[in-house]
């Protein structure tokens, strides 16, 4: 399975990796942005440059994975063990997504989902997809969020990505969603 870091857990990221590390099962973690992205949206830069240096930013996210012991790629490939994507050259050779603030590593993790034919975990620091304020156990078609990129919710469904949206803070979550349980949170093409 695909499992997306969303950089807003890095405080939780030795928790989640020990997780990962139990449940037994081959994973390759995508690494949000986090602080270093949104170091970038400080900027004000935008177009091409605003687009690689977030992408730039993912990677970095991604070394700081490695860090804590986890085995870093730079290539697709399905997992045999918990990998971390460090996406920066894959994604500069391929370039398969517009170059947008509308396109985070939500969408990306999503597209990389879907060129593996893996489902994908996207762990955030929400419960769920929220719209209207009103958390979505199930999502069918587009709707108009906050918490995940304007592109993911339309990529995911157009590319049949098997999706759970949920809470990577909540204690005991994740080992649970890793067992085959029902946790709260979001699902798109279930």
């Amino acid at each position: 399975m695909v499992v997306k870091l969303g950089g807003s857990l890095m405080d939780h990221l030795e928790l989640i990796i020990q997780s990962l590390y139990r449940s037994g099962r081959p994973v390759l973690i995508v690494p949000g942005g986090g602080r270093f992205a949104d170091l970038v949206r400080e900027t004000g830069i935008s177009g091409d440059a605003a687009h690689w240096m977030a992408i730039a930013a993912m990677e970095q996210t991604g070394w700081y994975i490695v860090s804590k012991g986890v085995r870093p790629i730079t290539f697709l490939r399905v997992p045999s063990r918990v990998e971390v994507l460090l996406p920066y050259t894959l994604l500069r050779s391929a370039d398969p997504l517009p170059r947008s603030w509308d396109i985070t590593s939500d969408t990306i993790s999503a597209w990389i989902a879907s060129r593996l034919s893996l489902p994908l975990i996207l762990l955030k620091s929400v419960d769920g997809i929220r719209s209207g304020g009103i958390l979505q156990d199930r999502i069918a078609g587009d709707l108009p969020t906050e918490d995940v990129d304007p592109c993911f919710i339309r990529y995911v469904i157009a590319s049949g990505v098997k999706t759970m949206v949920v809470n990577g803070r909540a204690p005991g979550r994740l080992d649970l969603l890793l067992e085959g349980g029902k946790v709260p949170g979001t699902t798109i093409g279930f």
